[in-house]
């Protein structure tokens, strides 16, 4: 069932009006909140706000200018006047609806309520603590841009509109949560995007009925995402300005919620989380360089872990030039238990990595080296030969630019692990073969999930593959359906 806002008109009475509010907003239990009883012009105003989003120097100047109002100056249309002549700020508006005024407060903007007047006037002054757009963490690149979204809202919309000087391009906005009211906006390029991906998007953010987003995008994912128990992300997230303008001239669509600087990229495949941003700040081939040995990272997470377990325990089936692959001792504890134990401490140290204080990180390295890359060696826990092809793997799943992509490529290898040591070259076998149909039935808003490789388009597979020159893509993902394809 969807829920729908409920509305409240203003009476018109002045004292009843400000009284609902105050206890609608519980203005005397929170000290953050704040009314100013004011009196100008002969006429009694109450000011709503709230301290901290409020601008003090913009408060002051419009009580200024209150001030020198003569009762006869709001005599005749006194909304109006106030409105276009004796407010003097850009962002303003009204509402008769009380409930909206409360939202507009818990929101920041600072509302006021004129005695004789039946609608509220919203001047939109309010100010979020940010931090500056740095680089973001997630993104790296060695040349290019430094600036980031930051957890604003607007201040994001910003960095696109710098970016995206298009009359086209359109911010649509909406609010999801009933008791959050997380501010979220649609970003598109109205020239360009299919209206029918733009209305699908839609109408599933419309849909979302919760209280609130407390993660911001990742809650917001998860209910129009589906697929709860799946591991792989049907959306791209990106944390740079530059990343989301390239993906709006291609005929994506993007979705920006208030509180996070990750904006949301749709559709997404599974090839788009294996690009980044360093290969087109290089020259062609350097970047097709770069891109390829990305791809032999991330198949290497993947897959050579489970591939060395399977023929260090099947020795028959390794030619007798690679016959030195294997342990020549396993040791005491299976081989398969080795590799679980090592799989669990490598996640262990991560997880440790994020809560440890950039001071402690190093001491924390050192702790890991010797305890894993040597005392555990030499008691007999590991062989060498797992230290070494997990180090592979986890400099694989390092090197995927997609953070969401590296972890669901981690559960996966685990699910191989276990399936070869279950059916030994069978059990390899139906791994991959589960790996390709799973991935072949997902799509991301009808978008299939391994195209362009099934099903098969030659120009975007070229393009997957190899970093191609800018001028020779003069053409945008037919899968997108955009209203102009050429570039």
């Amino acid at each position: 069932m969807t829920w729908h806002k409920p509305t409240k008109i203003m009476s018109g009475n002045f004292d009843e009006d400000i009284s609902y509010l105050k206890e609608r907003m519980a203005v005397e239990k929170s000290f953050d909140l704040i009314y100013l009883d004011l009196h100008y012009a002969g006429r009694k105003i109450g000011m709503f706000l709230v301290d901290g989003f409020g601008k003090d120097e913009i408060m002051l100047f419009l009580m200024k200018f209150l001030s020198e109002l003569l009762p006869e100056d709001l005599e005749e249309h006194p909304l109006d006047k106030l409105l276009k002549t004796y407010i003097p700020y850009v962002e303003i508006d009204k509402t008769d609806d009380l409930e909206k005024v409360v939202d507009q407060v818990l929101a920041g903007p600072t509302v006021m309520v004129v005695e004789g007047l039946q609608e509220a006037v919203i001047i939109d002054s309010r100010t979020y603590p940010v931090r500056g757009p740095e680089e973001p963490d997630m993104e790296r690149v060695v040349r290019g841009s430094r600036d980031g979204f930051v957890e604003t809202l607007i201040f994001n919309c910003a960095l696109i509109r710098r970016r995206v000087r298009d009359s086209s391009l359109r911010m649509e906005y909406l609010q999801v949560g009933r008791r959050s009211k997380t501010d979220i906006s649609l970003c598109y390029l109205d020239e360009l995007a299919d209206s029918k991906l733009v209305e699908e998007i839609k109408r599933s953010l419309e849909k979302i009925d919760t209280d609130g987003l407390p993660m911001a995008e990742k809650t917001l994912e998860e209910f129009v995402g589906g697929r709860h128990w799946n591991p792989y992300p049907t959306v791209r997230y990106t944390e740079r300005p530059d990343t989301a303008a390239a993906h709006l001239y291609e005929g994506h669509v993007l979705v920006i919620v208030d509180n996070s600087p990750s904006v949301i990229i749709t559709p997404a495949t599974f090839w788009h989380h294996l690009q980044h941003a360093e290969e087109y700040r290089n020259k062609p081939i350097v970047g097709a360089y770069l891109r390829l040995v990305r791809f032999i990272a991330v198949w290497a997470s993947i897959f050579i872990l489970p591939l060395w377990y399977l023929l260090a325990t099947n020795t028959n089936l390794l030619p007798e030039q690679l016959s030195y692959i294997g342990p020549s001792e396993i040791g005491v504890v299976p081989l398969i238990l080795q590799i679980l134990i090592i799989e669990i401490g490598m996640d262990m140290l991560r997880m440790a990595a994020i809560h440890t204080p950039t001071s402690l990180g190093t001491a924390l390295g050192l702790v890991a080296a010797i305890l894993i890359g040597d005392v555990a060696v030499k008691v007999g826990l590991f062989v060498p030969e797992i230290i070494l092809y997990l180090a592979i793997a986890a400099i694989g799943t390092f090197a995927t630019p997609s953070y969401e992509l590296s972890l669901a490529n981690r559960l996966f290898r685990l699910v191989l692990l276990a399936a070869t040591y279950i059916f030994g070259v069978i059990g390899f076998m139906i791994g991959l073969v589960f790996l390709v149909l799973f991935l072949l039935r997902m799509k991301s808003y009808n978008v299939p999930y391994l195209w362009p490789f099934i099903p098969f388009n030659f120009r975007g597979f070229r393009d997957v593959l190899i970093r191609s020159p800018i001028p020779l893509k003069n053409r945008r993902p037919v899968i997108l359906h955009p209203e102009d394809p050429d570039r």
